[in-house]
Formats: C-alpha cells, sequence, structure tokens
C-alpha cells in the first residue's frame, strides 16, 4: 500500500482571524460555524483545516513549541493560470492586508512567483506554472 497525504492542517493561534483571512481575502470556502477549535477548508483533491493551538497541549500530551514572526516551516502555495495573473493577486492580497515577503518575479525553473504571509506569519506562495486554468484533482 502506497502512503499518501490526506490532510494538511494549520495550527492557529485565532481561528476567526484566520478563517476571515482565508474566506474573505482568499476567496475559500471553509466550514465553520464560529465556535469550537477546528475549521475545515472546502477543497478538492486533499482536505485542508486550522486547528487552535491553545487545544494541542490537551491533544498532544505535551505542549509543543511555535515559531515567530514569518513561519519558515512550510507553506502554502496557489497556482494560478497564466503568468499575467500573478501581479494583480498579488497586489490585491497585500491591499486587503496580507504580509508582502518579495514581489512577483520570474524564477530559473520556469514559475513567476511571489509570497505574502497569513496573519499569523504562516507563508503563501501566489505563482503560474503559466499551464491555463487548473484541472481538478480527483
Amino acid at each position: 500500500m502506497a502512503a499518501r497525504f490526506y490532510m494538511v492542517g494549520i495550527f492557529v493561534g485565532d481561528i476567526q482571524k484566520m478563517v476571515d483571512f482565508y474566506q474573505s481575502i482568499l476567496g475559500f470556502k471553509i466550514n465553520y460555524d464560529g465556535s469550537g477549535p477546528y475549521a475545515e477548508f472546502e477543497h478538492t483533491g486533499i482536505r485542508v483545516s486550522m486547528y487552535e493551538r491553545r487545544m494541542l497541549p490537551g491533544l498532544l500530551g505535551q505542549t509543543p513549541e511555535y515559531p515567530t514572526g514569518i513561519n519558515g516551516t512550510f507553506e502554502l502555495a496557489i497556482d494560478l493560470p497564466y503568468f499575467e495573473d500573478v501581479d494583480p493577486e498579488y497586489d490585491r492580497l497585500i491591499k486587503a492586508g496580507a504580509g508582502p515577503v518579495y514581489a512577483p518575479r520570474n524564477e530559473p525553473w520556469g514559475m513567476r512567483s511571489s509570497m505574502v504571509t497569513d496573519p499569523e506569519g504562516n507563508l503563501i506562495e501566489i505563482g503560474s506554472w503559466n499551464k491555463g486554468p487548473v484541472q481538478e484533482i480527483p
């Protein structure tokens, strides 16, 4: 049996602030009724969720540590259809409150890429491989 990733979880300090950012600014649909420590994105291909950090010590039986500032331990990457989509989306996100990391640029590996942070410093890459509309993953 081959292993596969089933879900990516983001452990957050302020779930309401993070849900608002990912819904209102990035445009993701998220199942969250405003209560409880868990929210899940409506997303095809892999489950993506948020879970409040304050609950982790009880779940894990120990207290984890968290990065401060820009979280350089992972990134979420958004692949846009065309190179020309990257610059206006980067500008829109910065104007809406995302933290700037680096402006759009052409990478030597053939991608147009930029990075922002969410309100808790998690990296979000806004890029394109210039391949046109993304095909849905079953």
